[in-house]
């Protein structure tokens, strides 16, 4: 299932049993599945138009009041467009905003490279007091909600808007926002993994174990706070590093890693990430492979480490 559609299934849901949780879009509302919470809620679904800004400022307004407002736009234009307002109005405010930055990075395909944001991580994580969450799968997405509602205080949400392979099927299957998934346990190389390349890893895996390789992929849904633990219990069990990431080299994933086991715990490390590149217009698999984003490109990486 599309993820901005269990998003704005889970939304209008909570928006039922809150009343302080309101909705503002920018003129796209459509896009990010919440168009019809206008109708649901005349009096808390707003679309401000095409003005980020103002609406990153009307958030921070109706927080102060004590409402829970989310907020939407495609990645690029929910951070970097108006990093200003995040970190003065919304986060310096302290104020409970939940930032949804929709089609980070290649999954804004043929947007091109002006829609392309492979550095939303990297300016969030600068901003205190931000934590930042970025979904796998609807599944996870949904689990996530009540406790992204929960936290008071900023959040901002990087989803990618479509479908995604399933990751987590199994009925009982508990989300903490604090606390790494272990999708698959291994001894000779940790890959910790976020957001849209997760299936890609377990792929990866696979192609590792038939080469003889036991890779454990760690999927990090939440890049600030990381989960410290779930990341030195790994490495000191492989000894190797491996980070995969939709996002530019620095400031993302790979930056948080290496912070962590710089401090306590220096192993190697390498990183799939996009190096230092602006987007590119294409298609998803496209894009992966002009990035040396693909499963193979990741399991050829693990092995560099052995």
């Amino acid at each position: 299932m599309e993820v901005r559609k269990v998003f704005a299934a889970t939304l209008e849901k909570m928006m039922r049993e809150n009343e302080n949780i309101v909705m503002l879009d920018a003129d796209l509302a459509k896009a990010g599945g919440t168009f019809g919470l206008r109708e649901i809620f005349p009096d808390r679904a707003f679309d401000v138009g095409i003005a980020e800004a103002n609406m990153a400022c009307v958030a921070a307004g109706l927080a102060a009041y004590g409402f829970v407002p989310f907020i939407h736009s495609f990645a690029p234009f929910a951070s970097r467009r108006i990093f200003d307002q995040i970190a003065v109005s919304i986060a310096y405010g302290g104020n409970n905003v939940k930032i949804i930055g929709s089609d980070p990075g290649i999954a804004a395909e043929l947007n091109g490279g002006t829609h392309m944001s492979f550095e939303d991580v990297a300016a969030m994580r600068a901003i205190p007091g931000m934590l930042i969450f970025e979904p796998v799968d609807a599944r996870q997405m949904e689990e996530a909600m009540p406790a992204i509602v929960e936290y008071d205080g900023p959040v901002y949400v990087r989803m990618f808007r479509k479908e995604t392979p399933d990751v987590f099927t199994e009925p009982d299957y508990k989300f903490n926002l604090f606390k790494a998934d272990v999708l698959r346990e291994g001894t000779d190389v940790s890959i910790f993994v976020t957001g849209l390349l997760t299936s890609d890893a377990l792929r990866a895996a696979d192609m590792l174990r038939e080469e003889g390789v036991s890779a454990e992929v760690i999927n990090i849904h939440t890049l600030k706070p990381v989960d410290r633990q779930a990341v030195l219990k790994s490495v000191k069990k492989t000894g190797r590093a491996l980070t995969v990431e939709n996002h530019s080299i620095f400031g993302g994933l790979h930056s948080a890693v290496c912070e962590i086991l710089c401090e306590e715990f220096p192993v190697r490390c390498a990183a799939v990430a996009v190096n230092d590149r602006f987007g590119e217009v294409g298609r998803l698999n496209e894009l992966k492979r002009f990035y040396g984003l693909t499963d193979r490109d990741i399991a050829d990486k693990a092995k560099t480490l052995l």
